[in-house]
C-alpha cells in the first residue's frame, strides 16, 4: 500500500473509532480529521498516536484519548461565533481543535514547558485564532471574561467558582468533577439567567486540576 493509502486507511479507523464511542457531531469528526494527533505525541509513544488511549506528556500530563476530546467537544456546542476558555492546555491539542470550530480560544496551563512546546506545534499548523497563557487555569483568565465556552481538561473537586463566574449566561461548561483518586464525572454547565443547571455525561478520568503556576 502506498503512503497515501495507508494515510487514507488511519484517518478511516481513526474516524470510525469515534463514531463508534459515540463522537456523531459533523463539525467535530471534520476537525478531528484535519488535526493530525501525531503531531501532538512525541518520543515512545508516536507510534500509537492514532490508537484511543490517553498517552503521557511531559510534566507528567497527558494526552486525552481522541474519543473523549471528541466527546467533550461535542458536548460543549462550540459555534463559529464563540470566544472559548481551554483549562489545561496539555499538548495543544484540543486546543487545535477548538479552533477550528470557534471565533477565538484561550488556552491557560501551570507548565510553562508544556505551553510553549504547545505554541510551536499551534505556531506550524498556522492557527493564529489561539492565545496561550501560562497561568492558574483554576481562576479562569478574568481579563477575557466572560467566555462562551469553557472547557477544563482536568479534574476538580467540585466545580470551580471563578469559572463558573467567567461563564456568559448562556454559555457552557464542559469539565470532569471528582476525587482524584476515583471515577470522575464528566459534567455539562449551562448557565442561565437565573442560575446554572447541570447535567452528569459519563466517567472518566482525568488528572487533577492543581493550583497556582507549576515552578517548572
Amino acid at each position: 500500500m502506498t503512503d497515501a493509502g495507508e494515510e487514507a486507511e488511519r484517518k478511516m479507523r481513526f474516524l470510525f473509532a469515534l463514531r463508534s464511542r459515540g463522537v456523531t457531531d459533523a463539525r467535530v469528526l471534520q476537525a478531528m480529521e484535519r488535526i493530525d494527533r501525531g503531531l501532538f505525541v512525541t518520543g515512545l509513544f508516536a507510534d500509537r498516536a492514532y490508537e484511543d488511549m490517553p498517552l503521557p506528556i511531559a510534566c507528567g500530563q497527558t494526552i486525552s484519548q481522541p474519543s473523549v476530546v471528541g466527546l467533550m467537544t461535542q458536548a460543549l456546542e462550540v459555534t463559529a461565533r464563540d470566544k472559548v476558555l481551554e483549562v489545561g492546555t496539555g499538548s495543544g491539542y484540543q486546543a487545535a481543535i477548538l479552533s477550528l470550530l470557534a471565533r477565538r480560544v484561550y488556552t491557560i496551563d501551570r507548565h510553562r514547558r508544556l505551553v510553549r512546546e504547545a505554541q510551536t506545534r499551534l505556531d506550524a499548523l498556522k492557527l493564529t485564532n489561539i492565545t496561550a497563557i501560562t497561568g492558574d487555569g483554576s481562576r479562569g483568565l478574568p481579563e477575557q471574561a466572560p467566555f462562551d465556552r469553557i472547557l477544563v481538561t482536568a479534574a476538580a473537586e467540585d466545580t470551580p467558582g471563578p469559572l463558573l463566574d467567567q461563564l456568559r449566561i448562556g454559555g457552557i461548561m464542559v469539565l470532569p468533577v471528582g476525587q482524584s483518586d476515583a471515577v470522575q464525572s464528566l459534567i455539562r454547565v449551562r448557565r442561565g439567567e437565573h442560575g446554572f443547571d447541570y447535567e452528569e455525561l459519563r466517567p472518566v478520568r482525568f488528572v487533577p486540576l492543581v493550583e497556582g503556576v507549576a515552578p517548572d
